[in-house]
């Protein structure tokens, strides 16, 4: 059984989808949920889904090897971002090379990097008059958005759509791909590990 982490720093609507999407996997499990702030509702979703929630501050992230010990200890082979806004530190990178992933609303290159989340990124989409938009599925590294791709997939933007509607596209999408794209990935892992 391959076990996954979700990180996550708000809503948690990626959280539930990929948590149930895996419900009852015979190969892959949502073991945890890793958050950094402490009054989201996530920590809510996390505990209707019946899954085991825990909070580390900016100083247990980048001075201290918290996480990555309560990683190893409930054996976790992949960490899945899911709405987080933090840089993963050197020390997760490095235990888990190519085993984090990530979502992006928007087709990286384009409308990446720091400040570049949720509703920014579609205010500057539609700000610059884009005909299409979309999510990518990607890789992390050091850098906000820029690891290696894994997927992409693209949205039509129609004249008079507004940072809602488009957000509303993206979602869409982020629901019928996100968990497909990540059960794929971990499969792949386990084939060729």
């Amino acid at each position: 059984m391959k076990k996954l982490a979700l990180f996550a720093s708000g809503n948690g609507t990626n959280v539930q989808q990929i948590t149930e999407y895996f419900a009852g996997n015979d190969g892959i499990m949502v073991d945890c949920v890793i958050v950094n702030r402490k009054n989201i509702y996530v920590i809510e979703r996390a505990k209707n889904l019946c899954v085991d929630c825990f909070y580390f501050s900016k100083e247990d992230f980048y001075q201290t090897d918290n996480v990555l010990q309560l990683l190893r200890s409930r054996d976790i082979d992949f960490i899945v971002l899911a709405g987080f806004l933090w840089l993963i530190p050197q020390n997760l990178l490095d235990a888990y090379n190519h085993k984090i992933i990530n979502i992006h609303p928007a087709l990286l290159p384009s409308y990446g990097g720091k400040g570049m989340y949720g509703h920014h990124v579609h205010e500057a989409v539609i700000a610059s008059h884009e005909k299409e938009s979309g999510i990518t599925i990607h890789y992390v590294n050091e850098h906000y958005d820029r690891g290696s791709i894994i997927f992409q997939a693209k949205c039509q933007i129609e004249k008079g759509d507004s940072a809602e509607d488009l957000a509303a596209k993206i979602h869409n999408l982020e629901k019928k791909y996100y968990p497909k794209i990540i059960e794929q990935v971990v499969l792949h892992d386990s084939i060729n590990g």
